[in-house]
């Protein structure tokens, strides 16, 4: 490193190094600026719209193609609403022509089943039927079971998995997918390029000089000028096509993965996962709380199932179903209880399918990077198109008042001498250096370099397991300060096992033995066991293990009632689930009442167990006997989960209570309504569940530290369990650390006031037995903070905090869907040591993009002082019009290719996080570029002015001479760049070379660059007004721009100031601004 520090050095006022009060992320600062959006998750239109207005652009179609269309966004929301308002009319129609009856007083009858294939209904007659919530349409096909019966599915074993009855099923009803609008073509990319205005200019000088060249001097050798003008414009525009139209296609991959759900169904009695491209009418599909409805379709059953179908219907109501509810619009999510559902309509037969085919062309979406840069591009532009009509004046002055002379010395404009031809000739060629200035100056590609290097990070982000559902969420994780992660799944493995059990009042070990425990409590258990869960058991034929499926809890649970001698699907038969309490993360606790065979009803609870301990008032002893659970024993069996919490165990205890049947409601409506008793409990199991870390999960945690994020977890596991993990994982340093408010419970934080929790909140590193809404308070108190803040989470309840987050992580494997549709980033293996590595991704984006833009700077800087004290002290330009357009093309479209793809390197997380506000130039980058632009300018600018002296060619013809300096300027100024690309890779690090071998894109864009310049230099002289060059001139190119190393190797010994420069500007302005104010308010105090 060198002794200036790292050019990503945190700013001291930044808003995210917590030195601030810092805000809620909200809008109101810095309102000044236009291109200071620190956060564009949830920003207001008017603030989008003023960025836009504010940022100067030379092609706004390409400029602006990956970020929100706000009209495009006006018309989604109005087809939307239309498609809504069509489904509610037609709903509302077929309710009215329900209620009516015909003249003679008979109801009109339903439809008969039209036979279609091998099936005995067609999918026109179930999309209406599912369309128009037609009950007595389903009632005709013989309830849901009849309607199993005509779609050949088994309501409880769902249909056969062999592949030629699935492709059967698409053939007939059509294949879960929905008509999608293609991708642009690379046509249209084409003509987006062609768009930019300086180019369009370019190419109507290049004709005015095409047509005049070839009038004066004959088609052979006059087309030459105009002509190569026009086909640099043309490389210029093919090769911003081609990678305008690459960038589109990995964004369309991405965007075909996002939408790709992984669910389970079942098929041949056992559960199996599959795309939900992949459903087809006939599937039996299971659904628990926080699942998207995959197809239209009808309940087979379920307990307190209730939807929220705001997506389809606009109306944020929660709707309950039930057999007299049956139907499931595709696309709603499951916003409580669980169920199963039979599919019987897919795809563009749904509503979903439509709506989807209508508004399936991804909008875009602005980083706050991207807003910044194009700030940073109308800077550049602004001084840019001054410079340029600077120049323009300049020689048209020096041209018609005859001081521009030609090769041979004599001056090119004589008035009333020269010819018209000749001096519009001349005029139009001044006007095209001026232009090409431009196309120099305004760096188009600097904003695009952000979407370039995004595109390029999320598909490597796909290989380490991570997958980007909002393109700011990746860079905005490069300034992540503190990460709040679940523990289970996330931290520790999710596979889960039962090690330790207490029954009847005593350890079991081991937990399964049954020989110590009498027949009647194993009873109750498996009874338990079986009924209270949302897992299933699958026996294979033929003597093949057993299927396990459900969440890891629930696994773990299962497998332990197995091995207690449970037979599921014997168990599931000998009662009849009557009602049931899903499994809340509020109420830690979940629970069915179970109607046995012998009419008796017994109401099973399973949950955390110190809570459903507090619920119980007796437990069952060794002789099968309720024994009132006193002081001591309550007190044993709290010891008993706190030894088993600090051996990192999961603690679950299983209770239940018997009813009388007086007491349980018998009409259907009561019992809908009716809710399970919580209290007068009896305790049968206090099971240990152990959850291993994750192997490297430490060293993962370990990075963080040093990287400045601190590691927070947020569990709602048991305080000892969180504490004994948080040990284990280096969350927690020594038990020392391990004291309030640094360990702290849920309920402690939320009772605590606004202010408190601001205060504590920076200190917390282990919250247990939190609820969602804790979770959602210490992302607020975070945020107010000034923090950064990444959060991970999994259930439905998770939503507002992964929403209020700067960055919300799903988790792909445990997280439901209503989880992932909030977050911004999905970890496809619930891993915490890829959160990790989206750090580095989103470090390394901030990274790429600063090297880009130094070295596009000292390319801005070295030619525009070139051109123009060239042009103000001679007439003349040393690089002329094609020469800058292949420099462009080397500066933004190649250099963005090569720098903005750089992958992440350990030395990123060897450095504090990067504040949002921080300076996008720092102190070392400015350093950096001005000694290599001072360098180029001053040798360049020497073999102007001295060049013909240093070669020798004073006695050469004069235009020989002039040509062979300016393609040495040419090629020198080419290869100062190829090599200052190297120093651009590594700002702040000596070794510029560590790892470039690695990056073949890189190295090949390099070779490519060296390549095409010989071949320009040595072969395409007419075009580009260029000479051969000798050996020892190709060996002074080569040494000039050689020299750039060692010079770079010096710079990185002259320490910076910490104090960003903007800032020293700023000050003096607002100085020089102070005493005048002073002036105009004494002046207002006289007056009044």
């Amino acid at each position: 490193m060198s002794s200036g520090g790292s050019p990503y050095r945190r700013f001291r006022k930044d808003v995210e190094s917590g030195g601030g009060g810092g805000s809620s992320g909200g809008y109101d600062e810095h309102e000044s600026d236009p291109f200071d959006i620190a956060r564009t998750k949830s920003a207001p239109v008017d603030r989008l719209k003023r960025w836009r207005q504010a940022a100067l652009v030379l092609n706004a179609s390409r400029r602006f193609r990956y970020t929100l269309d706000l009209k495009k966004e006006e018309e989604k929301k109005e087809i939307i609403a239309k498609i809504r308002a069509h489904a509610q009319v037609i709903r509302a129609a077929y309710l009215f022509q329900a209620a009516g009856e015909q003249p003679d007083g008979t109801t009109k009858a339903p439809p008969s089943p039209i036979p279609t294939g091998d099936y005995d209904v067609s999918p026109e007659q179930l999309a209406t039927m599912t369309r128009d919530h037609d009950f007595s349409a389903l009632q005709n096909f013989g309830g849901v079971k009849g309607l199993a019966g005509m779609l050949k599915t088994n309501p409880d074993k769902g249909i056969h998995e062999d592949e030629a009855n699935i492709l059967d099923r698409k053939n007939v009803f059509g294949s879960n997918t929905y008509p999608r609008k293609k991708g642009r073509s690379f046509w249209r990319f084409l003509l987006d390029a062609c768009r930019d205005t300086t180019l369009i200019i370019l190419m109507v000088a290049a004709a005015a000089s095409l047509a005049l060249g070839i009038k004066t001097e004959g088609i052979k050798e006059g087309w030459y000028d105009g002509g190569s003008i026009a086909l640099a414009v043309i490389i210029v525009i093919v090769v911003t096509a081609i990678s305008d139209y690459k960038q589109s296609l990995q964004f369309q991959n991405l965007n075909e993965e996002k939408q790709n759900i992984q669910l389970e169904v079942v098929r041949g009695g056992r559960r199996v996962e599959i795309s939900i491209f992949d459903i087809v009418v006939g599937d039996v599909i299971p659904l628990k709380i926080g699942d998207q409805v995959p197809a239209d379709g009808v309940l087979i059953s379920g307990h307190s199932l209730a939807i929220d179908e705001s997506s389809m219907t606009g109306e944020s109501k929660i709707v309950n179903k039930d057999h007299k509810s049956p139907f499931l619009m595709s696309g709603c999510k499951v916003a409580d209880g669980y169920g199963t559902m039979l599919a019987t309509s897919v795809g563009i037969n749904t509503e979903w399918g439509l709506l989807m085919a209508s508004i399936s062309e991804d909008n875009g979406e602005e980083t706050p990077l991207q807003v910044r840069l194009n700030g940073v591009a109308t800077f550049i532009g602004i001084v840019g198109l001054v410079v340029a009509v600077s120049v323009l004046i300049i020689l048209l002055a020096r041209f018609f008042t005859g001081h521009t002379e030609d090769a041979e010395g004599r001056p090119e404009f004589v008035a009333g001498k020269t010819k018209v031809g000749d001096a519009v000739d001349g005029a139009i060629k001044i006007f095209t250096v001026a232009v090409t200035i431009v196309v120099v100056a305004v760096p188009e590609g600097l904003p695009l370099a952000v979407t370039l290097t995004l595109a390029y990070s999320m598909r490597k982000m796909m290989a380490d397991k991570a997958l980007v559902r909002r393109l700011s969420a990746c860079e905005t994780m490069g300034s992540a300060t503190t990460i709040c992660s679940d523990k289970t799944g996330t931290l520790t493995l999710n596979q889960m096992t039962v090690v330790e059990s207490y029954v009847c009042g005593k350890k079991v070990d081991p937990p399964n033995n049954t020989s110590v425990l009498p027949s009647g409590i194993v009873s109750l258990l498996i009874e338990s066991v079986a009924q209270n869960t949302t897992g299933s058991v699958f026996l294979p034929e033929g003597g093949k293990d057993v299927e396990v499926s459900g969440s890891p809890t629930e696994k773990a649970i299962l497998q332990w009632g197995l091995n207690l001698g449970m037979n599921f699907e014997v168990a599931r038969s000998e009662s009849a689930i009557i009602q049931a309490f899903p499994f809340s993360s509020e109420k830690k606790r979940g629970g069915v009442a179970v109607r046995r065979t012998d009419s008796e009803v017994h109401v099973h609870w399973k949950g955390a167990a110190e809570i459903v301990l507090a619920a119980c008032t007796r437990y069952m002893d060794s002789n099968e006997q309720l024994v009132p659970l006193d002081e001591g024993t309550a007190e044993y069996f709290k010891k008993a989960i706190e030894d088993m919490a600090s051996g990192s165990l999961r603690c679950v205890a299983i209770a239940y209570r018997p009813l009388n049947g007086d007491t349980v409601p018998t009409d259907e409506e009561e019992l809908t309504h009716w809710e399970l008793p919580e209290g007068d409990l009896v305790l049968l199991a206090i099971v240990g569940l152990k959850d291993p870390c994750r192997p490297g999960v430490r060293d993962a945690v370990q990075l963080c530290v040093k990287a400045g994020v601190k590691v927070r977890m947020v569990t709602g596991d048991n305080l000892q369990t969180a504490k004994a993990i948080a040990l284990e994982c280096g969350i927690l340093g020594s038990d020392a650390d391990a004291t309030e408010p640094n360990l702290i419970e849920g309920k402690s934080f939320r009772a605590m006031s606004d202010a408190q929790r601001l205060e504590v909140a920076e200190r917390i590193s282990v919250m247990g037995r939190s609820s969602p809404n804790d979770k959602l308070l210490l992302v607020q108190a975070l945020r107010k903070r000034g923090h950064v803040v990444a959060v991970t989470g999994d259930g439905t309840n998770d939503a507002p905090a992964l929403h209020e987050a700067d960055i919300g992580l799903a988790m792909g494997i445990q997280g439901t869907e209503v989880a992932k549709e909030s977050s911004d980033i999905i970890i496809l293996d619930d891993n915490f040591a890829s959160v990790v590595k989206v750090v580095r991704w989103g470090r390394s984006v901030y990274a790429n993009i600063q090297k880009f833009i130094q070295f596009q700077l000292t390319v801005n800087v070295a030619a525009l002082i070139i051109n123009v004290v060239a042009a103000v002290s001679s007439g003349d330009v040393p690089l002329n019009a094609v020469q800058l357009l292949w420099v462009n093309l080397i500066m933004d479209t190649l250099g963005a290719l090569a720098l903005a793809t750089e992958p992440p390197t350990d030395h990123l997380m060897d450095r504090h996080p990067v504040g949002r506000r921080e300076p996008l130039i720092t102190n070392i980058m400015w350093r950096n570029l001005l000694i290599q632009a001072l360098y180029q300018v001053s040798v360049l600018l020497v073999l102007n002015f001295r060049g013909r002296e240093l070669l020798h060619s004073q006695h050469d013809p004069k235009e020989h001479a002039i040509k062979e300096k300016n393609t040495l300027i040419f090629n020198a100024f080419v290869f100062a760049q190829i090599f200052n690309e190297f120093n651009a890779r590594k700002p702040d690090e000596f070794n510029v070379f560590k790892g470039v071998t690695k990056n073949r894109l890189f190295m090949g864009i390099i070779a490519l660059t060296v390549v095409l310049q010989v071949v320009i230099v040595m072969f395409l002289g007419k075009f580009t007004s260029t000479v051969r060059l000798s050996w020892q001139l190709w060996i002074v190119s080569l040494v000039i721009g050689l020299i750039s190393w060692p010079l770079a190797l010096v710079g990185k010994l002259i320490p910076v100031p910490e104090r960003p420069l903007a800032d020293y500007f700023i000050n003096m302005f607002a100085s020089c601004k102070k005493p005048r104010n002073q002036g105009s308010s004494r002046g207002n105090e006289e007056n009044s």
